[in-house]
């Protein structure tokens, strides 16, 4: 049974340190053909889409020899919200296709495992998530190329970037724009119109 745990157990990023990334900007692929008991699944865990940073926009380029998948290919787990203490299964094999991190999986069947696997399953969880290093940055000014031609700046490519682990998380911290964000800043589920509204009255209010 996944128990609540304390915060400790998962990666911390410090603002400082623009080296070390978390993104939830993935998801498990469902296909028609694919046998649904299987606990064999394809998820994607990474893309080339901008992603502001507290330092900028960064980009994860994805071109050939940018991404080292030797760690994920080698020892790779499926942890629960990037959580150690949460193992699911492990990572059988890791590719990129089409400018995406793509990797097959396999959940274990121990309690924890099997109640996510459950819930991935119904289609309940289906999002996922990549804790990565940079080893090289090409920095792009405004307006100007990247080296290659194809990035516009202001932004900071991740030129050579290593994939640490990947999970399956319950919620996105940013869903507004499809890509969650775990870089030391406080999750939080964006706001209905409705609470938005409330939200906005109170400032008046306070005026």
């Amino acid at each position: 049974m996944v128990r609540q745990r304390h915060s400790s157990n998962r990666p911390r990023q410090e603002p400082g340190n623009k080296n070390n990334g978390t993104r939830a900007m993935g998801q498990i692929l469902f296909r028609e053909n694919d046998d649904q008991d299987s606990r064999r699944r394809i998820i994607s865990f990474s893309s080339e889409t901008p992603y502001t940073r507290w330092f900028g926009v960064e980009i994860l380029d994805h071109a050939d020899g940018a991404v080292d998948l030797s760690r994920l290919n080698q020892v790779g787990v499926l942890l629960f919200n990037h959580d150690t203490d949460v193992v699911l299964g492990k990572v059988i094999r890791a590719w990129v296709e089409n400018g995406r991190g793509m990797a097959e999986v396999e959940f274990d069947t121990d309690d924890d495992a099997e109640k996510i696997f459950g819930k991935v399953k119904s289609g309940t969880l289906k999002t996922t998530s990549v804790r990565y290093s940079v080893d090289a940055w090409e920095e792009v000014a405004a307006g100007k190329q990247s080296a290659d031609g194809r990035f516009t700046g202001p932004c900071q490519i991740a030129r050579r970037w290593t994939p640490l682990e990947v999970s399956i998380v319950s919620v996105p911290a940013d869903a507004t724009v499809g890509v969650g964000r775990s870089d030391g800043q406080t999750n939080t589920t964006p706001l209905s119109l409705y609470e938005k509204q409330v939200q906005i009255n109170k400032n008046l209010f306070r005026r």
